[in-house]
């Protein structure tokens, strides 16, 4: 079982991965039949490629957390989002963890979407 602490800290390594384009260490911190909701795809492979097409967009685009909340496997995060221009979004994911890494991510953002 995750602690609470592991559980933060991994999702605090996940965005600091995102934030410094060190997108290929991330991939340890998800398991191998990683599955997002909001990509209908399985694999880190598929979240890195949106990563990298979002950003090639948005080169100044950083993701910080606000909150995060820990029950048991899950983790709720509510991010900002800057380096966008304009009204910047905010970034809802819940995360399953299975052994110490992400196995299952959903998520929603509210206001402007960046990958439109």
């Amino acid at each position: 079982m995750t602690t609470r602490e592991e559980a933060r800290a991994l999702v605090l390594r996940m965005q600091e991965c995102f934030n410094t384009r060190r997108f290929d260490e991330a991939a340890g911190l998800f398991t191998p039949g990683f599955f997002s909701h909001p990509l209908g795809a399985t694999g880190f492979a598929a979240g890195r490629d949106a990563w990298r097409q979002v950003v090639a967009r948005f080169p100044d685009m950083r993701v910080v957390a606000d909150d995060i909340l820990v029950d048991g496997d899950r983790v709720a995060v509510r991010s900002s989002v800057t380096g966008l221009g304009g009204t910047p979004p905010t970034l809802i994911e819940i995360f399953r963890i299975d052994d110490g890494r992400l196995a299952e991510a959903w998520g929603v953002t509210e206001g402007p979407d960046p990958r439109t």
